[in-house]
């Protein structure tokens, strides 16, 4: 596995805060969290950095490939379909 790279970063204290809770509701810690929501953001925009579309977060290329993985309770995994 090749070297990760280090940053430096700095959040207003309210962003820190949301993504801490976010990570501590998840079970991880800050930065696993952070890498992970800059994956989601790399995947929306069509950049996945994985050729075989796994994100290295545990998840593979479809979303939630676990069941309820990422999801609030009540929260569907079916796309949105209108009614015939």
């Amino acid at each position: 596995m090749p070297e990760r790279k280090k940053l430096l970063l700095r959040l207003d204290p309210a962003v820190y805060e949301a993504v801490a809770k976010w990570a501590a509701d998840d079970l991880r810690s800050v930065n696993a969290q952070i890498e992970y929501g800059l994956r989601l953001a790399l995947r929306q925009a069509g950049r996945d950095t994985r050729r075989d579309g796994r994100d290295g977060t545990g998840e593979g290329a479809a979303e939630g490939a676990s069941a309820g993985a990422g999801r609030s309770a009540g929260e569907s995994t079916e796309p949105d379909v209108p009614d015939s």
